[in-house]
């Protein structure tokens, strides 16, 4: 789609919600807006928990029917991740952004999810405020707040203090330890380079930078102090993938080989990237000179709508390409030797694509 009909699209949504909020058939903005956004109800992570199944998806469309939750639920994650795109907002205004949360939050098979299992997750552009939005968002400090709300972040977060919802949590014992680490792609990422070529939005800039440098640091110092045996780092969007010609860290190639090498230089063990944005799901596989495995990005999008046309280049993909709603899953298995099943998933809970992942 060309980036008219992707800001119209935006629109539209926006349009759409605020038409159902005055409609009689739904509660107006005004009473929506007297719930809360953060729930009591929410489940809580249990730090020394043993990780098994973990269920993650992105791209999901508030005011849209939702008929994945069910199949999620019937794996019995441990935990759900969100990948981005959680609502669509696309707005400047935070209240109208709050409403929308609310009208997720509320939605019956999610709250059956929130209330059973703990949620973390990420953003993509859509919930951060603007379509392929970046570090010139004016109002990403007050987005920031209500994406920790929806995700019930404890108010002393020491996240929800600065600048940017990047995030990591180490959940099980030793020696069973998987660590999360959660980018933020939007805060700080510089203005991506427009294409005027047919199909492609987006041209290659060897010098942009997608994190800051305060993320950087932190990052090398995740990785680098980590005690896990898996490393599971969510990126809103795509980090192996580098034909397509719309956003995905190839877009700024000194950032994603930077990437890659502290991976290498911090020797972490048992890397797996997940990622949304696309509204497809495939799994890409890169080999990374000095990591003693290959390393796979794993893309799930979307929850409740898919590009159904799409058909592109992905020199790293394994498998096909799935073009319907999907939602991810991990199965881990710790003995005798770590091993991880990624798969994408659909409606029925039919398994679209899946790869075994195998750590030294």
């Amino acid at each position: 789609m060309t980036k008219t009909i992707r800001t119209i699209a935006a629109a539209c949504v926006c349009l759409s919600f605020i038409l159902s909020c005055n409609s009689g058939n739904k509660e107006n903005m005004d009473e929506l807006l007297k719930k809360s956004l953060t729930s009591e109800e929410a489940a809580e992570i249990k730090q020394d928990q043993v990780l098994t199944t973990i269920a993650f998806g992105s791209c999901n469309k508030q005011d849209a029917p939702q008929p994945l939750w069910e199949p999620i639920l019937a794996n019995k994650p441990d935990l759900w991740l969100w990948l981005g795109d959680n609502i669509y907002g696309d707005t400047h205004d935070m209240q109208e952004m709050k409403a929308m949360y609310l009208q997720q939050k509320y939605q019956t098979d999610y709250q059956k999810l929130y209330k059973s299992i703990p949620v973390l997750g990420i953003w993509d552009d859509h919930d951060y405020g603007i379509n392929d939005g970046g570090k010139n968002f004016s109002k990403k400090r007050e987005s920031q707040d209500l994406m920790f709300d929806f995700l019930d972040a404890p108010q002393d977060l020491p996240e929800r203090k600065t600048e940017g919802t990047y995030q990591s949590y180490t959940i099980g014992p030793e020696g069973k330890q998987v660590k999360f680490i959660l980018l933020d792609t939007r805060y700080f990422r510089d203005t991506l380079t427009d294409s005027s070529v047919p199909g492609k939005r987006y041209e290659v800039d060897p010098e942009g930078d997608m994190l800051g440098e305060a993320q950087w640091q932190w990052l090398e110092n995740e990785l680098s102090e980590s005690t896990a045996q898996l490393h599971i780092i969510a990126s809103s969007i795509q980090v192996i993938a580098e034909d397509h010609g719309f956003e995905k860290w190839a877009n700024f190639s000194s950032s994603r080989e930077r990437l890659f090498q502290l991976i290498t230089s911090t020797q972490a063990e048992g890397v797996i990237f997940l990622s949304g944005d696309r509204h497809i799901g495939e799994i890409s596989k890169i080999n990374i000179a000095g990591v003693p495995y290959p390393v796979y990005d794993i893309t799930s999008s979307g929850l409740t709508h898919a590009y159904e046309a799409a058909d592109e280049e992905n020199r790293h993909r394994e498998g096909e390409l799935v073009a319907t709603l999907n939602f991810g899953v991990l199965k881990i298995k710790w003995e005798p030797n770590l091993q991880v099943t990624a798969s994408i998933r659909g409606k029925e809970n039919q398994v679209y694509q899946q790869a075994e992942l195998q750590f030294p």
